[in-house]
């Protein structure tokens, strides 16, 4: 298997897509913020779509649209009902507009295809390096905001009580959420990313009671669908995608069970 330099290439992405989904899911729990994060997954579609008719790398175009999205919804305030409207009305508008850009474009439809699913085993040298150059400039940033950004998550009460920088951090989040998606949709997809940055994360917070254990544990269980997924689709030939999907669910079914054994037996 590992004789194909697209399957080393492969199995050694899914090791920093997993770290960096490992440490934004957490921060995607804890903050509720899912729906933005599928939302994103669309514009990153969108995005990708301008930058194909536009005639720019696709990548640019995922990061100008998720990046400027991120930032507009950061402004549109902290309260849940007045941000859910706002993730509504621009997960429409920029969905009409990546629709819009394919169909005026002259690239053949398939290539949203490839946008919506990625192609992991379809990566070359030049997209690992790229993939490892913005994950390093995520993880240094995530380090150097991480006691800030676990304290605005984790410690609801606290952060109501001091508002001075909640809006800051909430947009600095955003972006970082926006460009990991952008990072990483272009390899695993738009769709499957949403995935990786939620299922982990969820599962892990009923195994860990700690924010390190929780990020340790969802690296594990993001790493461990990625590369038993890769492995399985190399057996069968069938889509990687659908692997990932189904080892997540799996875990994630299993930490629900755990947790309706450990209620049932107080």
């Amino acid at each position: 298997m590992f004789y194909y330099a697209f399957m080393r290439y492969a199995f050694t992405a899914g090791i920093f897509i997993a770290l960096i989904c490992a440490f934004m899911g957490v921060f995607v729990v804890a903050r509720q913020t899912s729906f933005f994060t599928h939302t994103l997954s669309e514009i990153g579609f969108s995005g990708a779509s301008f930058g194909v008719f536009m005639g720019i790398s696709p990548l640019l175009g995922m990061l100008i649209f998720t990046c400027a999205s991120a930032i507009l919804i950061g402004f549109s305030g902290e309260k849940l009902g007045r941000r859910e409207a706002s993730i509504s009305v621009f997960s429409g508008l920029f969905l009409g507009l990546g629709i819009l850009f394919l169909s005026l474009s002259d690239q053949q439809s398939s290539y949203a295809t490839s946008i919506l699913f990625g192609s992991i085993v379809g990566i070359d040298a030049h997209n690992l390096h790229t993939l490892i150059g913005l994950s390093l400039v995520l993880l240094v940033t995530i380090f150097f905001m991480f006691r800030r950004l676990a304290y605005n998550s984790f410690d609801g009460q606290g952060a109501e009580y001091n508002q001075r920088y909640n809006q800051l951090v909430s947009i600095v989040f955003l972006v970082l959420l926006a460009l990991t998606i952008s990072v990483t949709a272009q390899i695993v997809g738009s769709l499957l990313i949403f995935v990786l940055l939620t299922i982990p994360a969820s599962a892990a917070k009923y195994f860990a009671h700690s924010l390190k254990k929780m990020i340790g544990l969802t690296f594990l269980f993001a790493l461990t669908g990625i590369w038993l997924g890769l492995y399985l689709s190399y057996l069968t030939d069938w889509p990687v995608s659908f692997f990932i999907t189904a080892i997540e669910a799996i875990i994630y079914g299993g930490a629900i069970f755990k947790e309706q054994l450990a209620t049932a037996h107080k």
